[in-house]
């Protein structure tokens, strides 16, 4: 029997679903942010006319809103990953860190990194939700 420990790699399916669950959820934020901000800068409007109703980020999408529609269904995906976040989130930053914390031998490097990433990602953009700019955005897109 050999004293040499064998090394396989790390490849557990609910780490890389918590994995994409984070970086899904910080990447449709960052998502909304950037069609808010090109919307406001496109229009040459401010936060309080995009609040009007005349901007709705559902006349963003181009040939309607219909299931037919890939686009719709690319607006759908990162409208529940945008709201989703919000309360998913957070419990799922904690369970990576937990992660990395308990396994951090077994874990490879970028498994340990994409982990703290996604938990650093949701806790800024936790914090972020909630700064007054970002408030007028998240009203603009649940309009």
């Amino acid at each position: 029997m050999s004293s040499v420990a064998q090394v396989a790699p790390y490849s557990r399916p609910a780490v890389r679903a918590l994995i994409v669950g984070l970086l899904a959820t910080v990447g449709a934020f960052l998502a909304v942010l950037l069609l808010y901000l090109g919307r406001m800068a496109g229009a040459g409007v401010g936060p309080a006319e995009m609040l009007t109703g005349a901007y709705d980020p559902k006349d963003l999408i181009p040939f309607g809103m219909h299931g037919a529609n890939p686009l719709y269904w690319l607006y759908a995906v990162v409208s529940v990953l945008y709201l989703v976040g919000a309360f998913l989130g957070p419990p799922l930053a904690l369970i990576a860190v937990a992660l990395v914390a308990r396994e951090r031998g077994a874990l490879p490097r970028t498994t340990r990194t994409l982990l703290l990433v996604g938990a650093v990602g949701t806790a800024l953009v936790l914090v972020a939700r909630f700064t007054p700019p970002l408030l007028d955005m998240h009203r603009w897109w649940l309009d």
